[in-house]
């Protein structure tokens, strides 16, 4: 499957925001969004002009793929699901992108950002209700219960959350026990519980055109 191999810094100076894709880097003063105001590449200041309604919403869709982590035809799935659920379309599908197995795995605070919980995913560390997943995309449901894999509880990430404790708040959602690695799934997610800056009408618009 094709992924993306460069910079994520460079994709939050693309959409002008943090995409907290670096873990605590995001939140020092290193975060290149903090150091540079303009989009990558020797053009990027010239990109700074009044952006057309299509512009607009474009760089919406593309903030919230690229903060998730998701393909281009993964994301406009998502959208199809969320179209045919009941409900409002945005809210829809920014709830199905938080059901996200390695998105969990990061609120959870396993990892210290998508990325790096997608790929703690791959190499098959968590289990759901006490089977391997190694999936990625597979979406959770109220019961579920994530467990970190016995033979990787001796990883320095896990070994550190375990010394000393949740270190992020988590959504109400879910909830965590980071003295056994466990977390549980209690609630489906609400709008309500996603603190991404994203205006998911945007997104809808783009892709009702």
């Amino acid at each position: 499957m094709a992924r993306y191999t460069d910079s994520v810094c460079r994709l939050c100076r693309r959409e002008g925001t943090k995409l907290f894709l670096k873990g605590d880097r995001c939140y020092s003063a290193k975060c290149s969004v903090l150091k540079r105001h303009t989009p990558p590449g020797q053009h990027g200041q010239a990109r700074a002009r009044k952006q057309s309604e299509y512009g607009v919403q474009l760089r919406e869709k593309q903030k919230c793929r690229r903060a998730y982590g998701v393909l281009e035809s993964q994301f406009r799935k998502y959208f199809d699901m969320a179209t045919n659920m009941r409900g409002i379309t945005g809210e829809n599908m920014l709830c199905l992108l938080e059901r996200r197995f390695d998105n969990v795995v990061y609120r959870l605070g396993f990892g210290e950002s998508r990325p790096m919980a997608r790929q703690l995913v791959l190499h098959g560390h968590f289990r759901i209700n006490g089977k391997k997943v190694d999936i990625p995309s597979y979406l959770v449901k109220p019961g579920d219960i994530i467990s970190v894999k016995e033979r990787s509880r001796d990883l320095q990430c896990f070994k550190a959350l375990r010394e000393q404790g949740a270190g992020k708040p988590v959504p109400k959602w879910l909830e965590v026990d980071a003295e056994n690695l466990t977390g549980k799934i209690v609630a489906m997610p609400e709008r309500d519980d996603i603190d991404l800056t994203i205006e998911e009408h945007l997104i809808v618009e783009f892709y009702s055109r």
